[in-house]
This record gives structure tokens, C-alpha cells and sequence, in this order.
């Protein structure tokens, strides 16, 4: 039998236009982001507590609550992608692409956040291993995005009301992180003598989640949600990489507000924390379905094809 038929059933199930060596540097690179998510969890204040962070005991907590989302979801969903990948599923890109942002924004936070001078602690010296994981992250972003089969997308596309509702959702969140939880906090922080609690223990922290959710999550969100909703062709790719972003970090802010309030944190919210974990289940929900078409386009186009012998 030609050797070009033996290869082409050999490799029909990878990802197009990806080289099968290429395959095992994303897979692996997306297998190694989760086993760094899953160490900073478990050197954090979590569990060894190797890694003790320049903040107050309110914000520690939501560090913990991060670190519990890090180590139960963002590191398994971030492995599951990399085998995906390694076996040439087409909704391996798909999936990493949340990991990979998700890892971005807080490998940055948990690098640049904290007050050295106010509070004890000893994560400046853990600084190569965020800045790795933040190099990482947007190095598998970009290569996973690269990976992502255009042709699978457009015909694995999941129903318009489902774009819709995801385009919805995307709104609402945007809407709730910029009115209903950063508003407030800014509009003390601009008083001459500012009285929030939050702000007046960690100010550094205070002002780079508010510099990274209203700079970076809350557009990103809004432009995906009227992509989605207006049916436009570029929120197709876009929509896997934001949804998945925001099921993990709506996940991880879920589980901060909730280790404040079992801690029983003055600044914790009952009504934050409800809010969040109907966004990290609605948003996992979303993810899910969208995925779902995905798969089964894979499948189908790794069907054995019946290709002709050419031997003699």
C-alpha cells in the first residue's frame, strides 16, 4: 500500500494545520500551566503556605478562595485540554484558551499586588515562578488561538439563541463588575477621607483589580457579548476563549466570597457571593454547550475515510 494513504489515516484525526510535533509542545505546555496552577494553590496560604503574600487577613482570604478555584478547576480543566490536545481534538484549542487567559491575569495580580512595607510575607521571592506562569499563559493563548480550526468553529457552531444568551450573559457580568462592584469602592476611594476597609487595608491590591476588571474584563466582555449577539463571524473564535475566561474567574472570585464569609469578613457580601456563584454556573453552563458541538465536529471529521489503495 503507498505510504501517503498509511500516513494521511495516521494523522487524520490532528488538529489541522497544526504539526503533530507541534501537538505535543501545546499539549504539553497546557499540561505543565495546570501543574503551575495547582503548585502556586498548594504553596499558597491554602495549604503549605510556602507562599506568604505582603496582604491583610481580609484580602488572604481571598487569595485562599482563588488558590481553592486554582487547585479544583482551573489546574484539571487546564490538564484536560493538554490531553485533548495530544490526541489531536479539535476542541482542545477551544478549551485551553480559558486556562491560558485565566492563568494571565493572575499570575500578574499575585505578582504586582501586596505592600511590602505593611505586612509581612515572602512572595517577592516567589516572583520567577508568577513570572513564568504569566509568560506561559501567554505563550499557550497565542498558540492555542493559532490552533484553533476556523472550518471546525463555523461548522460546530452552537444555536443562534444559545450566541445569544451567552451574548447576554457576557452584558450582565460586565454591567454587574462595573456598576454593581467596582462603582461603589471607587466612588469612596475619589473622597478626600476614603472609609472603605477594602481600600484603606490594601490599596495596591484595591487598584490593580479595579485597573484589570475595568481595563480589561469588563471591555473584552462587552465587545464578545455584541459580537454574540449581532451574529458577527469573529465572536465565533472569540466566544470560547471569553466564556471560558470568565466561567474560571467568575469560579474563583465565587471562591473568595465565600471564604470571607464563612471567615466571617466585615467587607464579605452575602449578595456578592450568591451573584458569583450563579455566574460561575451559569458561565460553566454556557461553556459546556458551546463546547459540546465542537467535540462531535471532531468527531465526525476524524472519521475513517475511504481512501484508495494505490499498490499495484
Amino acid at each position: 500500500m503507498d505510504t501517503s494513504v498509511e500516513t494521511s489515516s495516521r494523522h487524520r484525526h490532528l488538529i489541522p494545520g497544526l504539526h503533530p510535533e507541534r501537538h505535543v509542545g501545546l499539549g504539553g505546555s497546557l499540561i505543565l500551566l495546570g501543574c503551575g496552577a495547582a503548585a502556586v494553590a498548594l504553596l499558597g496560604p491554602l495549604v503549605l503556605g510556602a507562599i506568604a503574600y505582603h496582604v491583610s487577613a481580609a484580602a488572604l482570604g481571598q487569595v485562599k478562595g482563588g488558590d481553592v478555584a486554582g487547585l479544583l478547576l482551573v489546574a484539571p480543566v487546564s490538564v484536560v485540554a493538554g490531553v485533548l490536545v495530544l490526541r489531536g481534538r479539535r476542541a482542545g484549542p477551544a478549551l485551553g484558551l480559558g486556562p491560558a487567559a485565566y492563568g494571565l491575569y493572575v499570575s500578574f495580580q499575585l505578582a504586582v499586588s501586596g505592600d511590602i512595607t505593611r505586612y509581612p510575607g515572602n512572595s517577592e521571592r516567589w516572583f520567577p515562578l508568577f513570572a513564568a506562569l504569566f509568560v506561559l499563559s501567554g505563550g499557550v493563548l497565542v498558540r492555542a488561538w493559532a490552533a484553533l480550526d476556523a472550518e471546525a468553529v463555523a461548522g460546530a457552531r452552537p444555536p443562534r439563541r444559545v450566541d445569544r444568551a451567552a451574548g447576554a450573559f457576557l452584558l450582565a457580568v460586565a454591567a454587574f463588575l462595573a456598576l454593581g462592584l467596582h462603582l461603589r469602592g471607587l466612588l469612596d476611594a475619589w473622597r478626600p477621607a476614603p472609609t472603605s476597609t477594602e481600600y484603606l487595608a490594601d490599596p495596591t491590591v484595591f487598584w490593580v483589580v479595579k485597573m484589570m476588571d475595568l481595563g480589561l474584563v469588563v471591555p473584552v466582555a462587552v465587545v464578545c457579548g455584541v459580537g454574540l449577539l449581532r451574529g458577527r463571524e469573529w465572536a465565533g473564535r472569540l466566544r470560547y476563549a471569553v466564556l471560558g475566561w470568565a466561567a474560571l474567574l467568575a469560579s474563583s472570585v465565587a471562591g473568595m466570597a465565600l471564604v470571607m464569609q464563612v471567615g466571617g469578613d466585615p467587607a464579605a457580601s452575602t449578595a456578592n457571593s450568591v451573584v458569583f456563584v450563579l455566574f460561575a454556573l451559569v458561565a460553566i453552563g454556557l461553556v459546556a454547550v458551546v463546547e459540546r458541538p465542537l467535540s462531535g465536529a471532531s468527531r465526525r471529521r476524524q472519521a475513517p475515510a475511504n481512501l484508495p489503495s494505490r499498490s499495484a
